[in-house]
């Protein structure tokens, strides 16, 4: 037999097998290229193998604290300043705004970061992402046609969408226009929606909590604040002036006549007359002054920081006001209504909550057992019993 073919004849085990190819190295489960690129030794593509991972477990990091942070709390704008706090880890744009729709359907911005609200057209990029549910990514903002505006800067829009709706928008700026669109990679891309869908989700639940809550403490006929909130709210002040030494003053309004709306013209006129009277009434107070619908015909204006005279002031011009409006003038009923109005001051008349809205109540009722149409403040002599001094005369608005 030749030697060639007892090679052959070799069992298997004695068979010699072709040299194996070498495995390549396996770094954190993904294969190492067997040639080295030029330059770099197995050492140093370690090192930068190992800053990749570094950067990508910080955006991991990153991403479990905003949904974290996010989702500790309720307040849609403490969200919103989270996200525009805590973005530039993911894009490097020196400038952000949250944009998320109210109650009304307008946009509003929620947080900034690096620029004024105004100073750019924020809810204008907002309402082009949010109306086509697509991210949009502009080198020079001045020279795009789809955003009207001579602002020259270069933008990054992205919508947020929870449940299937369009509820806001994520603006990155910056005031220095490109050469070209910014470019996102896929993996970029993916880390924002991630970073995205949580931050929809926990801002929805917090803008419906806080309609919610709102709608708890509104009056449903007057969009006044309702009897409810005006008992937290006396509250909240009293303690608050209690503790800076300042004085409280509370009104107690209630409208001369109203009964008769009802009756001769119906409840329907009646709310009308209402809605009338809580804008009248609204409008007599300042922008600090906090005005409810205390129940029926009856409204409460809370007066921070203000003391009786100043109170006193503010009745006289909300009574001669209800006076001289024409209610239903609309309907052509041309009805008028006059006011009773009680002033109670803490802690002059009052040491809590309670007695303040007593001394007003009585101090009211006082106005009506006596002609109706005038204002009376609350005076406690030395038997603590409750005696209205009188103020039936007009004062200068």
């Amino acid at each position: 037999m030749s030697p060639s073919a007892r090679a052959t004849s070799l069992p298997t085990r004695h068979r010699r097998l072709p040299p194996a190819k070498p495995a390549p190295l396996h770094v954190y489960g993904r294969p190492a290229p067997l040639k080295p690129a030029a330059g770099l030794d197995l050492a140093a593509r370690l090192r930068a193998h190992q800053r990749g991972l570094r950067a990508r477990a910080e955006r991991r990091d990153t991403l479990l604290q905003i949904v974290r942070a996010v989702g500790a709390t309720l307040d849609p704008s403490k969200i919103a300043t989270i996200v525009v706090e805590q973005a530039a880890e993911w894009l490097p744009a020196p400038c952000w705004a949250l944009v998320s729709r109210n109650d009304a359907g307008q946009l509003s911005v929620l947080a900034t970061k690096g620029i004024e609200p105004r100073a750019a057209p924020v809810t204008d990029i907002a309402q082009w992402v949010m109306q086509r549910g697509e991210e949009l990514i502009v080198a020079d903002l001045s020279r795009d046609p789809r955003i009207s505006s001579q602002l020259a800067a270069t933008i990054m829009a992205f919508p947020l969408t929870c449940r299937g709706t369009r509820m806001g928008a994520l603006v990155a700026l910056d005031q220095v226009p490109s050469s070209r669109p910014p470019r996102l990679g896929q993996p970029l891309q993916r880390a924002l929606r991630a970073l995205l869908e949580p931050v929809a989700v926990a801002l929805d639940t917090a803008l419906r909590l806080q309609r919610a809550e709102a709608l708890s403490v509104t009056d449903d006929l007057t969009s006044l604040h309702n009897s409810r909130y005006l008992n937290h709210v006396l509250r909240r002040e009293t303690k608050r002036a209690s503790r800076n030494g300042r004085p409280l003053s509370l009104l107690f309004v209630d409208l001369d006549g109203f009964k008769a709306v009802n009756d001769t013209h119906g409840h329907l006129y009646g709310s009308r007359a209402l809605v009338e009277a809580a804008e009248v009434i609204r409008r007599s107070g300042r922008e600090t002054d906090i005005v409810a619908r205390f129940g029926g015909d009856e409204f409460a204006l809370v007066l921070p920081d203000t003391g009786g005279d100043g109170a006193l002031a503010v009745g006289i011009r909300l009574r001669d006001r209800v006076a001289s409006h024409r209610f239903l003038a609309v309907d052509r009923l041309d009805i008028h209504l006059t006011a009773s109005v009680g002033v109670a001051t803490f802690p002059d008349v009052a040491a809590s909550a309670e007695e303040l809205i007593q001394a007003a109540d009585a101090a009211m009722y006082q106005v009506k057992n006596s002609g109706k149409n005038g204002i009376q403040a609350a005076t406690v002599p030395a038997d603590t019993s409750y005696v209205m001094s009188a103020s039936k005369e007009s004062a200068p608005l």
